[in-house]
C-alpha cells in the first residue's frame, strides 16, 4: 500500500490535548455493494494479514475438508490461546491422524496477555511456555494439514505458495474479493500472505455475510457467528461484536487491519497505516455507527483508554 498522507482515522487524546494521530484507509459498502464511504486509498493493494483467514477456511471447505461448528470457527481464528482453544486444536489434530510436530507455525506464547502470564508461571520460563498449539494461528494450520490429509496432498510443504492448497486459497480470495492477488509474502505464522485491496476485503466480508447457508462461504460465516469465542477469545473485539450484533461477521488482522459485515451485506474494511492496534476498536465502532448499528457493544469496542499515574487520563478516539 502506498504511504502518502492518508487521512486521520483516530486521535490520541491525553488530558484534553491531542498528542498523536493514527492515519489509514477505510471503505464502507452499502447493502447493495456500492461504496458508501471511502477514505485514504482503499483501492491500493495491502496485506490483510489474518483478516484473510475466513477465506482460507472457505478454500479448505472447497477442497472437501469436513469441518463445522467450533472446529470450523477455530480454522478462521487468531485465537487467544485460552485453554479451550488449545484443547480443541489438539482434538482436531488427533481426529485427523495428525500430531503437533507436523504444525509449521512457530512456537509462541498465547496471544492473550493473561493467558501468556499463566503459561509462563506454569512452565517456569517463557521459552518453556512457548508451543505451536498456543500460537494464535494453530487452528488454521491444523485445518490446513487436515485438508492435505483428506486430499492426499503433501503435508511437509503445505505452506509453499505453489502447494495445491495455497493455489486454491489464492483462487478463492480472488473470486470473493474481485481483486487479483498482486503480491505474495509470508505471514507471521509462515503461511503465504496474499495482497488485495481494502475495497476487496470489504467485498470478501460482504460475500461471507450473504453466502447461501450450504456454500463453503456460508458455512464459514455460520461457524463464526455461532462460535465467536473460537474466532478470537473471551476478551476480544471480534467476539464481542459477533456475540452482540446478530448476523455480524468480523475478523481482525495484524498491523491494524479489520474486516466486517452485517447480515444484510453492509460491510467495511480498514487499515491503520502505522499498525497501531489501539486505534482498531475506536475506528471499528465509529464505522459501525455510520452503518447504522445501534448496540451497547459499540461503547465496549470503542474503549481505548490512556493511563497516567495508573489513572485514566485520556483515550484513543475516532476522528471522522
Amino acid at each position: 500500500m502506498p504511504y502518502g498522507t492518508p487521512p486521520v482515522l483516530a486521535e490520541v487524546v491525553r488530558s484534553g490535548f491531542v498528542e498523536g494521530q493514527h492515519r489509514g484507509s477505510l471503505v464502507v459498502l452499502a447493502a447493495d455493494g456500492s461504496t458508501e464511504l471511502s477514505m485514504g486509498e482503499p483501492e491500493a493493494p495491502f496485506f490483510p494479514r489474518s483478516a484473510n483467514k475466513p477465506v482460507q477456511a472457505a478454500a479448505m471447505l472447497r477442497a472437501g475438508l469436513d469441518l463445522s461448528g467450533p472446529r470450523l470457527a477455530l480454522a478462521t481464528a487468531s485465537h487467544s490461546g485460552e485453554p479451550f482453544h488449545q484443547d480443541l486444536v489438539r482434538k482436531m489434530l488427533a481426529e485427523h491422524g495428525l500430531t503437533e510436530e507436523l504444525l509449521q507455525c512457530p512456537p509462541e506464547l498465547p496471544l492473550d496477555q493473561a493467558e501468556a502470564a499463566r503459561a509462563v508461571a506454569g512452565a517456569g520460563s517463557e521459552e518453556a511456555a512457548r508451543s505451536r498449539v498456543a500460537m494464535n494461528c494453530s487452528g488454521k494450520h491444523s485445518a490446513m494439514l487436515a485438508t492435505c490429509a483428506a486430499n492426499g496432498w503433501p503435508q511437509e510443504t503445505y505452506l509453499e505458495p505453489s502447494h495445491p492448497l495455497q493455489q486454491l486459497v489464492a483462487e478463492t480470495l480472488e473470486s470473493l474479493s474481485g481483486d487479483p492477488v498482486t503480491h505474495v509474502g509470508t505471514d507471521g505464522c509462515g503461511a503465504p500472505l496474499m495482497a488485495i485491496t481494502p475495497a476487496g476485503l470489504a467485498r470478501v466480508f460482504r460475500a461471507l455475510a450473504l453466502a447461501p447457508a450450504d456454500s463453503p462461504e456460508g458455512r464459514v460465516a455460520a461457524a463464526m457467528r455461532e462460535h465467536p469465542e473460537y474466532v478470537a477469545g473471551t476478551r476480544r473485539i471480534d467476539t464481542w461484536l459477533m456475540s452482540e450484533v446478530s448476523g455480524a461477521v468480523a475478523k481482525v488482522g495484524a498491523e491494524s487491519v479489520q474486516g466486517a459485515a452485517l447480515a444484510d451485506g453492509r460491510a467495511l474494511a480498514f487499515k491503520i497505516h502505522d499498525g497501531g492496534n489501539r486505534a482498531v476498536g475506536p475506528v471499528l465502532a465509529r464505522t459501525l455507527e455510520l452503518l447504522g448499528v445501534d448496540s451497547p457493544v459499540l461503547a465496549r469496542i470503542a474503549d481505548s483508554p490512556l493511563l497516567g499515574g495508573g489513572q485514566r487520563v485520556g483515550e484513543v478516539r475516532a476522528a471522522f
